[in-house]
């Protein structure tokens, strides 16, 4: 009827250190993400396709995040273990769901800058409106089918023995521990559509970006040169910090370190998400205009 997600520590006084920390960094995410949704909504110069992208990023994140860490500062907050086995299976359903939504997103926005960068002149008419929410559509249908897929077929396996998870949150790996099913042919069988999704992805923005550093390359001066980097360097980091660690989490052999695996999927559940608003905007000066302009119509309304 419930599974016991494993603690950090036993000592109540690191719990409450721990909800505290755990507490701060999410409202931090909270705080990025929501200005960054809110000024892409609001500043009419942001309503172009890369912001719009953006814009379902934040919002992807914004969900993945909070999925995990509220009931994780919960259980620190109460001195408590449980989660309820439906509460498990929604978990396990929504992280799947946003981490396929959010992968085909970032493969969206490295098409987007090849549009962009490679075939400038027929930007707008490839970039239509129709055209990205489709491509958005495209992305949560199939987040949607993986986290079908994944819920359904981890919790289709027998589960006996220890109900304890070596994890924050309920995550396949984990739960795969501790089935005592002798087949998992169902959940193989996801776990591999997962991978092949994600390689096939990886696979478009790493050809994306081929192209697109060829064309850069060709650009005489280096003005427009660091202008075309700019935009796509961020993309590209938190492609490789996001793709890279949930790989790592799903793929790595089993270990005898519950420690390792839960700094695994703490960074791309909670760090990577919570550092993508920061790469993305911390050198972006139509983000930091618009926040200029929002904080200076604050005032004047005051």
């Amino acid at each position: 009827m419930e599974f016991m997600l494993v603690r950090f520590t036993e000592n109540q006084m690191l719990l409450r250190l721990q909800a505290g920390l755990f507490s701060l960094i999410y409202l931090v995410f909270l705080l990025e993400n929501l200005i960054i949704i809110f000024l892409t909504i609001l500043d009419q110069h942001l309503h172009t396709p890369m912001y719009f992208f953006l814009r379902h990023l934040s919002f992807l994140d914004l969900c993945l995040i909070s999925t995990t860490v509220p009931k994780f500062i919960f259980n620190c907050i109460t001195f408590t273990e449980s989660i309820s086995y439906l509460e498990c299976v929604l978990q396990l359903f929504l992280v799947a769901l946003m981490a396929g939504s959010e992968t085909g997103i970032l493969t969206v926005m490295s098409y987007d800058r090849y549009v962009a960068i490679c075939h400038p002149l027929h930007y707008e008419a490839v970039m239509s409106k129709r055209t990205c929410v489709q491509l958005m559509a495209v992305s949560w249908f199939n987040g949607g089918s993986l986290g079908i897929l994944y819920s359904t077929g981890t919790f289709s396996l027998n589960f006996c023995g220890s109900n304890k998870i070596h994890q924050f949150f309920c995550d396949v790996p984990a739960l795969l521990k501790l089935t005592c099913s002798q087949e998992h042919a169902t959940i193989t069988v996801s776990v591999a559509i997962g991978v092949c999704y994600a390689f096939s992805c990886l696979v478009c923005i790493a050809v994306s970006y081929v192209y697109i550093f060829s064309t850069v390359l060709k650009i005489r001066t280096r003005v427009n040169q660091s202008k075309a980097f700019a935009t796509c360097l961020p993309h590209l980091v938190v492609v490789s910090a996001f793709l890279l660690t949930g790989v790592v989490a799903y793929l790595k052999p089993p270990s005898n370190s519950p420690l390792l695996d839960l700094l695994v999927s703490v960074f791309y559940s909670v760090v990577s998400p919570t550092l993508n608003p920061v790469i993305y905007c911390l050198k972006n000066k139509d983000i930091k205009s618009a926040l200029v302009k929002s904080c200076g119509m604050l005032k004047a309304v005051e």
